[in-house]
């Protein structure tokens, strides 16, 4: 893939800026006296749209103006799923973990949850990354962590939910991405040569990440620490893991 020129990338950048603060500016909405009914037509009106700034607007209305009405439960899982399309992280974890507190027995609580694990997944994005495809796996794994655990938490309270599926696959893509981040810091070890750390680093991915693509050259990782350690029977132990699970595998030190 071509590598985008810097002014091509400043005004892409630009680009967007200007569309985050056009789309700012044209959101302000007046919600009417209306009746809830009325109201909640509005807001599925405006999702269906994909207009999920002014969706938010009338639904945090509704929210605030009949909080124990016919609607209020179905106004807290739309409010969720407008933020997060939104990508308003704070917005829509705080209206997850509020829908959590009040309704922990909802027939709908297991969507909840696959919502908070796609909102922290989603956090661990970042969308000039993903434009420019700019491998950024090096970045802080925290929200990568939370959504890991949220999707965990939703395939073993609700193995038969409808989204267990999907969270057991995301399951696998976070596990892989946690793995390459933990490989990055090996790596840097390496570079530092801070042996003792990038062999407690590179196991921790063996012990922890057992079947991603990041074991293979963790265990190459941990061969080359302990030779430079002076560790011969680990490294001896370590090339025979290597053989055996990757018999293919060409390092040698």
């Amino acid at each position: 893939m071509r590598k985008l020129a810097g002014p091509l990338l400043l005004v892409l950048a630009s680009s967007l800026m200007m569309a985050g603060c056009s789309t700012k500016q044209s959101d302000t909405y007046v919600i009417e006296d209306r009746s809830p009914e009325a109201l909640y037509t509005d807001a599925r009106q405006a999702m269906e749209a994909g207009s999920f700034s002014k969706a938010t607007k009338i639904l945090e209305a509704l929210d605030s103006r009949y909080p124990f009405g016919t609607y209020k439960t179905q106004v807290q899982l739309d409010l969720i799923y407008a933020y997060y399309k939104l990508d308003d992280t704070a917005s829509a974890l705080a209206n997850v973990d509020r829908f959590i507190r009040l309704n922990p027995t909802h027939k709908d609580i297991d969507y909840v949850y696959y919502m908070r694990g796609l909102i922290n997944m989603q956090a661990d994005s970042y969308l000039f990354h993903d434009l420019l495809s700019i491998d950024r796996t090096d970045r802080d794994p925290e929200n990568a962590k939370a959504a890991f655990k949220d999707f965990e938490k939703l395939v073993k309270t609700f193995p038969d939910s409808r989204y267990a599926a999907d969270g057991r696959q995301r399951m696998i893509a976070i596990k892989n991405r946690l793995a390459e981040y933990s490989l990055r810091v090996a790596e840097y070890y390496v570079k530092i040569e801070a042996w003792v750390a990038a062999a407690n680093r590179a196991q921790q991915i063996v012990e922890t990440y057992a079947g991603t693509p990041a074991v293979e050259p963790a265990l190459e990782i941990m061969a080359k620490s302990y030779h430079e350690l002076g560790q011969e029977t680990l490294k001896q132990n370590t090339l025979t893991v290597l053989k055996a699970t990757y018999p293919n595998n060409t390092f040698s030190e």
